[in-house]
């Protein structure tokens, strides 16, 4: 089949390089593909056998008719039924199609369910986006050893790519739908025994200097992701603070940490990893925050290849419920969440010997035409399998973009507890570009400033 012939040829050129550290550029040749069979990301253009997958098509660019810049995003397939539901009596039917993660969460709870709707491949960026991706794909490079990319800007840096690593950078460099977005949000846990707790409501704007419109790789300072994020609830934790500079070489990357009760903003290197995330109190791990957050240097990353999954997807009718719509005791409500088949990229990756994490391995879902994390599944120190993350992608086409980076979170599939994060259910403005700050913004003092009481 077309998947497999693929899969097997970018296998075939990583082993004739000699697993060497740094990892060239395709050829002109192979970049080429990118108007043909690919699509400008990188994702395959042409449907599945059996068209349960279509053709891309361009993606889904239409605003809606008096939508206007920060209202929420309304459904586009709020007519369409789901064509099937998977459920624990029928689940063996679709087992080669479903996360482990999946399977356990529909065995674990007999009234879990999905509800399978038609798939639309909405994944779009402005043309300028695919006209950098398509330079990338000849000039970008990645460092194995170190994690550092170069030569890159402005596009997914590796569309068509050759490791596991190179599928995580095009993540983290993915389109998220312009240089400065402002998303704020709400953090909500569900208890085992389930109760409902708002663990943060915070704001947080981001900035992606690798990704302005009329820059240049020339003049790009390395330095890809920018964010602040101000807490405003619970009050206990009202003012605090985070600050987050990412570069394409992890060496440079650094965090600041506002702290009320010290009156001060002090480096955080230990915001990576599986240090417990504030923002979630604790539940979730640092480097599961927006489904990769941080290095990830620990693991050994293997590209498995790519398969047909069914997963979360264009979840726009979720970001219009109300949170105690939403948010279930055991799980989200079946009722609202969208699952559709798609394409995606399965990176494993397992922890190095001598380095230690709570999460030594996980499976990673990539998304092939948007290139989001949609799913990673978590297995402990004894192999077993005790958490999933998940995202439930905004379609939001107005700028246009497919993101991960609104409603994911996380379930403990042992205890029942999950959790959601940046969810902007019950707040007026959802995701959203705005004017870009000066660069003051995004230092240390301006955090402390902004967060003194």
């Amino acid at each position: 089949m077309q998947n497999t012939a693929f899969i097997n040829t970018c296998v075939l050129t990583l082993a004739l390089a000699g697993m060497s550290l740094a990892q060239a550029a395709v050829s002109p040749e192979q970049a080429a593909r990118l108007k043909s069979e690919l699509m400008p990301l990188g994702g395959e253009r042409a449907g599945n056998a059996d068209a349960s997958i279509p053709a891309w098509d361009g993606g889904c660019t239409q605003v809606a008719p008096g939508y206007k810049s920060g209202d929420k995003r309304p459904d586009p397939f709020a007519g369409e039924k789901p064509l099937y539901a998977i459920k624990a009596s029928n689940m063996g039917q679709y087992a080669s199609e479903l996360a482990e993660g999946t399977k356990v969460l529909l065995k674990k709870y007999p009234d879990y369910r999905l509800d399978v709707y038609p798939t639309h491949r909405c994944a779009a960026a402005p043309q300028w986006v695919y006209d950098n991706t398509a330079q990338n794909a000849i000039r970008a490079t990645l460092d194995v050893e170190t994690e550092k990319v170069a030569n890159a800007y402005g596009g997914i840096p590796f569309p068509i790519p050759e490791n596991g690593a190179q599928v995580l950078w095009n993540y983290r460099l993915s389109w998220q739908g312009g240089d400065t977005i402002n998303s704020p949000f709400d953090t909500w846990l569900m208890t085992a025994g389930g109760k409902k707790v708002q663990a943060t409501r915070a704001q947080y704007t981001y900035q992606f200097p690798y990704y302005v419109e009329n820059g240049s790789l020339e003049n790009f300072s390395g330095k890809y992701l920018i964010g602040k994020l101000l807490t405003e609830l619970p009050s206990s934790k009202a003012g605090e603070g985070l600050m987050t500079h990412w570069d394409l070489d992890p060496a440079n990357r650094a965090a600041w940490q506002y702290l009320v009760g010290q009156r001060r903003v002090r480096r955080a290197p230990n915001i990576a990893y599986d240090t417990p995330d504030f923002v979630t109190s604790g539940v979730g791990l640092f480097d599961e925050a927006f489904m990769l957050f941080g290095p990830t240097d620990r693991y050994d990353l293997k590209l498995v290849g790519k398969k047909e999954l069914i997963v979360a997807y264009n979840n726009n009718r979720a970001g219009l419920a109300k949170s105690d719509d939403l948010v279930k005791q055991n799980f989200l409500n079946p009722d609202l969440v969208r699952w559709e088949k798609h394409r995606v990229w399965v990176v494993e990756a397992t922890l190095k010997p001598g380095k230690r994490h709570v999460v030594p391995r996980r499976t990673y879902y990539i998304d092939e035409d948007s290139w989001q994390i949609l799913m990673a599944d978590g297995y402990d120190a004894q192999g077993k399998l005790g958490r999933q993350m998940y995202s439930l992608t905004l379609m939001a086409p107005d700028l246009p973009v497919l993101t991960a980076q609104v409603m994911w979170g996380s379930y403990n599939l042992d205890t029942g507890a999950y959790f959601l994060n940046s969810s902007s259910n019950d707040l007026a403005v959802q995701y959203q570009k705005v004017a870009k700050p000066s660069a003051s913004f995004f230092t240390p003092d301006a955090m402390a400033n902004e967060n003194m009481r």
